[in-house]
């Protein structure tokens, strides 16, 4: 079953949904307009990143969004997991660890190199769902951010 949809701009609307419930799950502050604003270019074709829609395309469970960027260390392309969220009622149905499995084929097809990703200390569900797609934790980095 394919349960992972590259988005088009069509697909805004339900996106902004989604989005915006993973950001009100998070507790973080919901800017509608920003999050238009930030999915619209990538919806459009931007290369530097891209959001494929999880379940049905008419009525998709969930997200995962990825940028791009270029690693000597890893040799070349790769890209990072910036969100992945999975509605709570159907979390758990297997649908998240498949959607993650068809991105990680289809990116190591496309040329990618390494998949990152960070999680927050001491979220253990997420380092057992992550481990099981056998992500590694590095202890030698910290994700470091700065916001403009």
């Amino acid at each position: 079953m394919k349960s992972l949809h590259l988005a088009g701009p069509e697909d805004l609307g339900r996106l902004v949904t989604l989005v915006s419930a993973f950001h009100s799950e998070q507790r973080l502050e919901v800017d509608y307009a920003t999050v238009e604003a930030a999915l619209t270019p990538l919806l459009e074709g931007q290369p530097v990143g891209a959001v494929w829609l999880i379940g049905p395309r008419k009525a998709p469970v969930g997200y995962v969004s990825v940028s791009f960027g270029w690693s000597l260390r890893h040799g070349g392309l790769d890209a990072t997991i910036d969100e992945l969220y999975i509605r709570p009622a159907v979390r758990r149905r297997g649908m998240g660890g498949e959607a993650l499995h068809q991105l990680t084929q289809g990116l190591r097809q496309a040329g990618v190199t390494a998949l990152r990703l960070a999680i927050e200390p001491g979220d253990e569900r997420l380092d057992r769902f992550f481990r099981r797609a056998r992500f590694q934790e590095h202890a030698r980095n910290r994700l470091l951010t700065r916001v403009f």
